[in-house]
């Protein structure tokens, strides 16, 4: 027997198929309208996000007057539900047209994958406000909330599996990890450019085929990269002075706990009440501390972006020229994921909520940001010199891309999970983030990229 979740998709399947049939002159001023909200709610949703729009700011751009919406909505969260549901249907649609069209021609694999990033990407960041909606705002949603969209987000997964298991027994892809992580990897990588893509830097198409080249080959100059001299202690080196006396103490868990909070909530839904909830005080005592739930966001946010400065920078410095860059890469990798999981709560609150922080928080955290940005800019850039990276990607790209394939692996990673077939710890999981990112997910045996190739 179906589930009800089940049933609930087969009928937004039949009711947005058949709306997609008929042309705007057969459909009613009211399904005009309805259509009117989800395109503004799309639009709001995607730029600053849910929790930050109100019903009447959807009225407002779609052009009615704030009771009409209800109407055609109960709530904000109908809204929202069938924006996703939106979202990830014309991806899904695309992409399975796609890969349909192109079983059984293992020949062109590569072509075949560089139009599946194409794809993702246009739908993701110039075509469709659903699809970049859904990307931006569905980590931060309840279990309950994800619940309905989970099997259309299932779907779109096993369309991607199913190219990639087909690739890999055609023996396209490498055999050492999974397709399960590699598919997760080609997808982190590319949902992160909603948070840095400049459609005015470069056109979607030239963003596509620089991510291509980079997921299928790795970044690397040889296509088989050993880091004998990867140094995985680096990010425990980073001295952080305890608190001293009571009151800098409970200032210190005070922030701590905001810091989860915020990583689990993003910034609107997160509230001064839940901070104190969580560092087990009086919501009154919080404000003897800090000002505002602004002045404690503040001070995480830089918090998470210091402290991975400072660890990665630690992590580098380590190394003396000349350098071997692959350990070097590598070392700066693992010292990033390692802040991300483990040894800085403040840094995955940074990273998760970021997104949706308003331009104000992000102006402010812009600097150090930027310096981040520059520290591994001087890393690849020092490793293409000596030529052991590629030279046929450009570093800022490259540095995008890369970071966004780190950052994102927090919506699916959890080094906590309990032991069970296919787990891997932080340590693996790093190992593995690393050979993707220096040798590609192409089989050793596959021809790689050749030097004459020219730079876009």
């Amino acid at each position: 027997m179906d589930s009800v979740v089940t049933v609930q998709y087969r009928q937004r399947m039949v009711r947005y198929t058949d709306a997609i049939k008929r042309t705007d002159d057969e459909m009613s001023k009211s399904e005009r309208t309805r259509g009117g909200i989800l395109v503004a709610a799309a639009r709001l949703f995607r730029h600053e996000g849910y929790n930050a729009t109100t019903m009447r700011d959807i009225a407002q751009v779609s052009g009615i007057e704030a009771g009409s919406i209800y109407y055609h909505f109960q709530s904000k969260d109908q809204i929202l539900s069938e924006v996703l549901d939106i979202g990830v249907r014309q991806l899904y649609e695309k992409v399975s047209e796609i890969v349909r069209s192109t079983k059984g021609d293992s020949h062109d694999f590569r072509k075949t994958f560089a139009l599946l990033i194409e794809t993702h990407l246009t739908y993701l960041l110039t075509d469709s406000d659903f699809t970049s909606a859904n990307i931006r705002n569905y980590p931060m949603l309840s279990d309950e909330a994800r619940a309905p969209h989970r099997e259309l987000r299932a779907a779109y997964a096993r369309v991607w599996s199913c190219f990639l298991n087909n690739a890999k027994n055609a023996g396209h892809l490498r055999v050492d990890i999974s397709v399960a992580a590699i598919r997760q990897f080609i997808l982190s990588a590319m949902n992160w450019t909603v948070e840095w893509y400049d459609v005015d830097r470069y056109p979607v198409h030239v963003l596509a085929e620089r991510m291509s080249k980079l997921i299928l080959d790795g970044m690397c100059s040889r296509h088989m990269v050993v880091t004998t001299g990867l140094k995985t202690n680096a990010a425990n080196s980073v001295d952080i002075p305890d608190p001293i006396g009571k009151a800098e103490k409970t200032r210190a868990e005070i922030l701590i706990a905001a810091a989860r909070v915020l990583r689990d909530n993003g910034y609107k839904a997160t509230t001064l009440r839940q901070i104190a909830d969580e560092a087990e005080m009086k919501a009154g005592s919080v404000y003897y501390h800090f000002k505002s739930k602004e002045a404690i966001v503040d001070e995480v946010l830089n918090a998470g972006l210091s402290d991975l400065l400072t660890g990665v920078s630690a992590a580098v410095q380590e190394f003396e020229p000349p350098y071997d860059h692959h350990a070097r890469i590598a070392t700066a990798i693992w010292t990033h994921l390692d802040f991300l999981f483990k040894a800085s709560e403040f840094t995955s609150a940074n990273i998760r909520s970021y997104g949706m922080l308003p331009n104000s928080f992000r102006e402010r955290h812009r600097g150090i940001r930027h310096e981040y940005g520059r520290l591994w800019d001087r890393i690849l850039r020092e490793a293409q010199d000596d030529g052991a990276i590629r030279s046929d990607i450009k570093i800022v790209p490259l540095r995008q891309v890369m970071l966004g394939a780190l950052n994102w692996t927090v919506e699916w990673f959890d080094p906590n999970e309990p032991a069970k077939d296919g787990y891997l710890s932080l340590p693996e999981f790093s190992g593995m983030l690393i050979k993707l990112l220096l040798e590609g997910v192409c089989s050793r045996e596959a021809t790689p990229y050749t030097e004459h190739e020219t730079a876009n």
